[in-house]
């Protein structure tokens, strides 16, 4: 099952290199990828499955597609184009730390560590965390975190795997701390984003950008927890992570629907027309992949955690997967991006394209994705 999977997205991916050329794709309007020329923050989900189709296959074609994306993004870095967010492990985690990984080239490592040091200036010392969006002292942004951004630590763990300098992991681990401190809610839900004072770093209130309300449960911000704690756990092997994870879980497979693939918000209204969330049950299943290889064969939520990958990923598989459309570009139908703000509210998106298929070449081949070195 797995396999043809896969082997519907490598044609897919061949397709989409000529389609794509040099250009990044974002999110789809209705069917088609819209393109940019590497100034997105979902830019590295592309570079990434190309580097998973290329260690799948051994198909020469991919990697030389992959090479180009890591110099683009070495122009990006260079150019400081865009890089004011803490998405900056979406970018060089699936890049050029994905060469490194794979290939041990020295100047992928050396650009990663640059990237890293990009993430590691949005740390505010005064306030204790890693501000998600905008500079210093922005009036909206100037004090917010975003759980998303615990799929960026592993770029700083990485680095201080690489360098020996503290200050990267320090940093990481007061940040995931207080990502599961605020973000996490004591019924294991979570919130997208939460505010703090940024001078002084007191607590000030949850809320959500792409979510139902402030108080709902965003399911691609819960995804988000599953996978980023059990990445803190794997490099920190703190325990409280991999419990967070296994609880951030938990709440979402209890929570399938009839066809085990999410609506966009665990709280929103349930009717003929509320928009699923593909891309939150791929990034979901392959937390999971992640979370199971560090729990023991006896642990009581394991063949739970088993179950639920599996009904995830044949949902996926089975009636959302663009298998058997051979002209379509993307590879899940019914990702959102933004219900909220009509944004690609029901199309293809990178991301779910990308984790959907790291869970794929894990579940076939054993495939880790590119988060931390094997």
């Amino acid at each position: 099952m797995w396999k043809k999977a896969i082997e519907d997205v490598l044609d897919k991916t061949r397709a989409n290199i000529n389609r794509f050329g040099d250009l990044f794709p974002h999110v789809s309007n209705n069917g088609k990828y819209e393109l940019n020329a590497n100034d997105e923050w979902t830019d590295g989900f592309w570079s990434g499955i190309l580097w998973l189709c290329y260690e799948y296959s051994g198909d020469p074609v991919f990697k030389e597609a992959a090479l180009r994306t890591v110099d683009s993004f070495r122009s990006r870095l260079e150019s400081n184009t865009k890089l004011d967010h803490h998405d900056i492990g979406f970018l060089y985690s699936l890049s050029s730390k994905a060469q490194w990984i794979i290939e041990r080239d020295e100047a992928a490592k050396q650009l990663t560590i640059q990237a890293a040091d990009v993430l590691l200036a949005r740390w505010r010392p005064k306030g204790q965390y890693i501000q998600a969006w905008g500079p210093e002292g922005d009036p909206e942004n100037g004090g917010r975190i975003i759980i998303d951004c615990l799929l960026n630590l592993p770029l700083l763990y990485w680095a201080y795997e690489q360098t020996g300098d503290e200050k990267y992991k320090e940093i990481a681990v007061i940040h995931a701390d207080k990502s599961r401190r605020f973000l996490v809610r004591g019924d294991d839900s979570s919130y997208h984003t939460f505010y703090f004072d940024p001078e002084d770093g007191e607590s000030l209130r949850g809320g959500t950008h792409q979510g139902y309300k402030d108080s709902s449960t965003w399911t691609r911000g819960q995804a988000w927890g599953i996978y980023g704690f059990a990445l803190s756990y794997h490099y920190t092997k703190d325990p409280l992570y991999l419990e967070t994870s296994k609880r951030l879980a938990r709440y979402f497979l209890k929570r399938l629907p009839e066809d085990d693939v999410v609506y966009w918000d665990f709280d929103a209204p349930i009717h003929a027309d509320t928009k699923r969330d593909s891309s939150a049950s791929a990034i979901t299943s392959a937390g999971i992949l992640e979370l199971l290889t560090h729990l023991e064969a006896d642990d009581p939520d394991r063949a739970f955690l088993e179950d639920g990958l599996q009904r995830s990923m044949k949902g996926l598989v089975n009636s959302y997967a663009t298998i058997g459309q051979p002209d379509a570009e993307g590879l899940l139908d019914h990702g959102s991006y933004s219900v909220r703000g009509g944004n690609a509210p029901d199309d293809h998106v990178i991301w779910g394209d990308y984790y959907y298929l790291e869970a794929l070449v894990r579940l076939e081949k054993g495939i880790k994705g590119y988060w931390y070195d094997r």
